[in-house]
C-alpha cells in the first residue's frame, strides 16, 4: 500500500474506528460480484456506524477524489458493487438498526443496512406487514433493495420498492446529508427529490436511512399451483383472477415447462405436484382477511375455471408447509444455474401481449445459432417479469446480444428488478433513448462531478 493510501486510510479509520474498517486478509475474504463470486480486490472496506461518520468519509473520499464502491446485502445479479483495486468498498452493514414504528400509521424508519427479514418481522409483530418479499430477504438490505428498487413476488399487487418509500436519508458525493425523511403519503410540497435516488444503484448518493410504508398484515393466504396448456389461457387465468378476487391478487408466478420439468422430472429436486406433461404451471396466491370466505371464494373461482378448461388440473395447498413446498419450487433458481451451467441468466420486462411470440422466436434463435444450449423460462408475468436460464453457454456475449435483440423488437426493458450495474450497461442503449442516457450522466454530474460513487456502473 503506497503512502498516500496509508494516510487516507488513517484518517478513515480516525473516523470510524477500528470496527469501521477492514483490510487484508478480512478484505479479499469477502465475494464482491454476483453470486457471492470474487474476492474482493478493495484498499479496504469501510463500514461506519452512522449518517454522521459516513458524511465525514465521503466528505473525505471527495477532497482526495477516492472512488467508493456502496455496498447492500450483495445479492444483487448484475455486479453492481464489483470492486477495483483503487476503490474502498463501503458496507453499510453495522448501520442495521429498526428505528421507529408508528403502529397506528403503519409506517417504518429504518437503517439502510437493516435486513428484509428483520424489517417484515417487526411490521408482522406490529400487526403490519411490509409488501416487498425476495427469496434473498435473509440477506438483502433495504438501502440496496432502495438503490435497485426491488420488486420481487407482490408486485402485482403492491408495486416495487418505489411503492414502499416515503422518505429517504441520502449522503452526497461530497458528503452533503441530504434528509427527506417525510413520513406522509400526501406531499407535493416541490420535487418528489428521493426518486431520484431510488433505483439509481448508488451512483447519485448512499442511502442511509428509509421511511417505509405498512400494509395491513393479511390473516387469510390461499396458495395453488395450477397447469395450462396454452399461454392465451395463462393471460386469460391473470384477468379473471385479478377482477374477481377483489384486488386480492397477490403473486402470479408462471413457469414454463421447461423449469418445471427440468426441476421435477430431470433434477427431482422437489415432489411432483402435477404431472410434468403440460406446457405452463402457474403459481397463484392471494390474500386476504377472512379465512373462510376468502377459501371458499378461492375454491369457487378455481372450479369455474376447471370447468371452463381455463386451467387443466390443479393442487391446493392447505397448510402453510404446502404453500412453503411450492413456493420452493419456484424459487429454486439455484439447481437450475447449476444444472445448466456454464449459464446466461436474464432478468426482462416485456409487454405480456408479446411474451409468447419473444419466447418462441428466441428458442428458434437459440437453436440455430446455439444448438447445445437449452432455455428455461420461468417469472412473475403479473407484472411483465420474465426470467430466462439458458445453457451451457461459452459465448455469454453473443447469447446476450440475441436476447437483447430480440427484446428490443417487442420495446422490452434488459433490467426489470436488477438494475444495471457492469453486466447490463453495454446495451442500456436497447431500453434507453439517447436523450434519457444522456439525461442521467448530466444528474450524474451535477451530483457527483468527480465520479467517485460507484464508477463505472450504468454507463
Amino acid at each position: 500500500m503506497e503512502q498516500r493510501d496509508r494516510d487516507l486510510i488513517a484518517q478513515i479509520e480516525a473516523i470510524v474506528g477500528p470496527k469501521g474498517l477492514l483490510l487484508g486478509r478480512d478484505v479479499t475474504a469477502r465475494p464482491h460480484l454476483s453470486w457471492g463470486r470474487g474476492q474482493c480486490p478493495a484498499k479496504a472496506i469501510v463500514r461506519p456506524g452512522s449518517t454522521s461518520e459516513l458524511s465525514q468519509v465521503m466528505a473525505l473520499c471527495h477532497r482526495w477524489g477516492q472512488s467508493v464502491v456502496p455496498w447492500g446485502g450483495m445479492s444483487g445479479l448484475v455486479n453492481g458493487a464489483q470492486c477495483e483495486a483503487g476503490d474502498l468498498a463501503l458496507s453499510l452493514e453495522r448501520m442495521n438498526r429498526i428505528e421507529q414504528l408508528e403502529s397506528d400509521a403503519g409506517v417504518m424508519t429504518v437503517q439502510a443496512g437493516a435486513v428484509l427479514q428483520q424489517v417484515q418481522q417487526a411490521a408482522e409483530e406490529a400487526g403490519w406487514q411490509f409488501a416487498v418479499d425476495l427469496g434473498a430477504r435473509g440477506s438483502a438490505q433495504i438501502g440496496g433493495m432502495v438503490a435497485t428498487n426491488a420488486g420481487g413476488n407482490s408486485v402485482v399487487r403492491y408495486g416495487m420498492m418505489r411503492e414502499q418509500v416515503l422518505g429517504l436519508e441520502v449522503v452526497l458525493a461530497d458528503g452533503t446529508v441530504l434528509s427527506s425523511l417525510n413520513e406522509m403519503l400526501k406531499n407535493n410540497a416541490g420535487y418528489d427529490l428521493k426518486q431520484m435516488f431510488i433505483g439509481s444503484e448508488g451512483t447519485l448518493g448512499i442511502v442511509t436511512r428509509a421511511v417505509l410504508r405498512l400494509r395491513p398484515r393479511c390473516s387469510s393466504v390461499q396458495t395453488a399451483l395450477v397447469a395450462l396448456s396454452r399461454f392465451e389461457d395463462v393471460v386469460t387465468l391473470l384477468r379473471r383472477l385479478g377482477g374477481e378476487l377483489d384486488g386480492k391478487l397477490t403473486a402470479f408466478e408462471v413457469m414454463w415447462q421447461s423449469h418445471y420439468h427440468c426441476l421435477v422430472a430431470e433434477l427431482a429436486k422437489h415432489p411432483a405436484f402435477l404431472p410434468t406433461e403440460y406446457p405452463f404451471y402457474v403459481l397463484v396466491e392471494a390474500s386476504g382477511s377472512d379465512p373462510k370466505r376468502d377459501e371458499a371464494h378461492f375454491m369457487t373461482l378455481l372450479e369455474s375455471l376447471l370447468s371452463s378448461g381455463t386451467i387443466l388440473d390443479a393442487v391446493i395447498a392447505h397448510a402453510s408447509e404446502q404453500a412453503a413446498q411450492l413456493w420452493a419450487l419456484r424459487d429454486d433458481a439455484e439447481s437450475l444455474i447449476k444444472h445448466l451451467g456454464p449459464v446466461a441468466v436474464f432478468d426482462i420486462s416485456l409487454p405480456i401481449r408479446t411474451m409468447e411470440a419473444y419466447i418462441t422466436q428466441l428458442e428458434q434463435r437459440l437453436a440455430e445459432d446455439y444448438p447445445a444450449s437449452r432455455l428455461i423460462t420461468f417469472g412473475h408475468l403479473g407484472d411483465g417479469n420474465l426470467h430466462l436460464g439458458i445453457g451451457p453457454v461459452e459465448d455469454k456475449t453473443g447469447v446476450e446480444s440475441l436476447v437483447y435483440r430480440s427484446l428490443s423488437e417487442v420495446n422490452g426493458s434488459i433490467s426489470a428488478e436488477h438494475g444495471i450495474g457492469l453486466e447490463k450497461k453495454p446495451y442500456l442503449h436497447r431500453s434507453r433513448s439517447e436523450v434519457e442516457i444522456q439525461l442521467m450522466k448530466k444528474l450524474k454530474a451535477l451530483l457527483d462531478p468527480k465520479g467517485v460513487l460507484n464508477p463505472g456502473k450504468i454507463f
